[in-house]
């Protein structure tokens, strides 16, 4: 069935086209004949703006280098995420991408700093982490002794130029126009050939599908079926709008909750990314403009978008000779900046699974187990931020705490309540540590802790927390203002 080089068609551009076309011809491109198919004429969501930390080792695995990728992009760093009104209205908490504490053999952290809670020693769980406290002190370097956590804000448009770039230099081939057919074999339905609007057949062995929520291979075409999850993730609609700086770039994300979703603000080194999450049962499209709009600060530089989405899953990431990557496989909210982090792992893990000679079942359903499985997971991790609230105050938050989540999930929450316990299953992307952070941060308390730590008499236990706080700080006076850093490390160049 394949060539002596296989033929790749990447049916759309943006993120998640030129990531995947990056990727796969500096891994794989000298076996492979890689075509792009993309049109000017359709734009792309570009909002996925804010990442997590394991994008660092992707980009390690394509030889990018960071300094350079940060002055592309307009990027800045992230430390992690400020919940605003989460909770409760007036309250806020944060999700730092750092290490709280220290572990032991036996238990976490957490329960050494629930028995000082209790004997009214020690500060915060935060004054333990050293992203925490670095993100909210808007402090950044990277050096040896003080090595942070960290991810980035970038510019989509941007960063899908600069992948663009590398992809060519790799050998991508790009065909500019809009897909009028997608051709299946008849025997098989297997996708054979992609026909252009202007005539162009683009024919391949295996074909990704980047069309974004469109999906017009996977869903359109193969009609694969979609598993929809709004009954636990409400949020159906977004507005997004960019703005001018009015301040330095702090170097986390805001997170903040209204009546019936919450907004985004996302610091560049020239301008602030900001949008709207919201559910259209709960607030119309013009109640949410209005509140975006009044809430912004700076200069508008764009005019404001509408986007209109499913959360759910594409009930096959991999169907026949089609692999959907990006919003083509399904769509999770951007509450805790997973999109380019899936597109990444779709993306390891299709050259882990690679067909070189053809296209196997076990293959195909090995891909879409570990996909699921990965899925389910992130999923279970951002309704935790809405089922875990202790707002009432609207009908959009009443229905969120009140509604039934999965039983892992509840699990998960009651296991914490009851003795501050928590895991990390293999592979799983969220961390202990965020685990905990949000847990605590939407008033989730355990009842009670490992008896382990009352054998550690008061003032060891004393000295134990003022150790760890007194290292972070020690950390923390070495570094630079962010703003300052950012500046010497990797200024835009307009």
């Amino acid at each position: 069935m394949l060539n002596a080089k296989m033929k790749v068609v990447i049916a759309g551009g943006g993120t998640a086209g030129w990531l995947t076309a990056a990727a796969l011809s500096k891994q794989l491109g000298e076996s492979l004949d890689i075509t792009l198919v993309e049109s000017e004429e359709i734009g792309t969501i570009g909002v996925g703006e804010a990442t997590i930390p394991p994008m660092r080792t992707f980009h390690r695995l394509l030889g990018i280098d960071e300094s350079a990728f940060m002055s592309a992009t307009n990027a800045t760093f992230k430390l992690g995420i400020q919940f605003e009104n989460w909770k409760q209205i007036g309250e806020t908490y944060f999700h730092s991408f750092g290490m709280t504490g220290k572990r032991t053999l036996i238990t976490e952290f957490i329960h050494f700093w629930l028995r000082g809670r209790k004997l009214g020693i020690g500060g915060g769980l935060g004054d333990y982490c050293l992203e925490y406290k670095s993100a909210l002190q808007e402090r950044f370097s990277l050096n040896s002794k003080s090595k942070l956590n960290y991810a980035f804000h970038l510019d989509a448009s941007r960063y899908a130029s600069f992948l663009r770039n590398m992809a060519e230099v790799h050998g991508v081939k790009r065909a500019e126009g809009k897909i009028q057919e997608v051709v299946q074999d008849i025997d098989t339905g297997f996708i054979r050939e992609l026909k252009l609007v202007s005539g162009q057949q683009i024919p391949g062995d295996l074909f990704i599908d980047c069309t974004g929520i469109r999906a017009l291979l996977i869903e359109d075409t193969l009609k694969t079926g979609y598993e929809e999850w709004k009954h636990w993730l409400p949020c159906d609609s977004a507005i997004a709008v960019q703005t001018s700086s009015v301040a330095p770039a702090k170097p986390y994300t805001k997170s903040i909750a209204n009546h019936a979703g919450w907004r985004w603000q996302i610091p560049l080194q020239n301008r602030v990314g900001n949008g709207l999450v919201f559910s259209s049962p709960f607030m119309s499209d013009d109640e949410a403009m209005g509140m975006l709009l009044s809430s912004i600060e700076g200069d508008t530089l764009t005019q404001p978008k509408i986007i209109k989405f499913n959360t759910g899953m594409r009930k096959k990431g991999w169907n026949k000779n089609c692999v959907a990557i990006g919003l083509s496989s399904g769509f999770l909210e951007p509450l805790e900046s997973t999109s380019i982090h899936l597109i990444m792992t779709s993306i390891t893990r299709l050259l882990a699974l690679f067909p070189h000679q053809e296209i196997k079942q076990s293959i195909v359903d090995e891909y879409n187990d570990q996909a699921k499985s990965e899925l389910l997971r992130i999923r279970d991790f951002i309704i935790l931020h809405y089922k875990a609230t202790e707002r009432e105050d609207s009908a959009f938050w009443r229905y969120c705490k009140n509604m039934n989540v999965s039983d892992e999930l509840s699990h998960r929450i009651k296991l914490f309540k009851d003795v501050g316990k928590s895991y990390q299953v293999e592979d799983e992307l969220f961390r202990l540590d965020s685990w905990v952070q949000v847990m605590i941060g939407q008033g989730l308390v355990p009842a009670s802790y490992h008896p382990i730590v009352d054998l550690m008499p008061e003032s060891e236990l004393n000295n134990f927390l003022m150790s760890i706080s007194s290292d972070v700080n020690q950390n923390l006076s070495m570094l630079s203002k962010h703003h300052e850093f950012v500046n010497q490390y990797c200024k835009i160049h307009e």
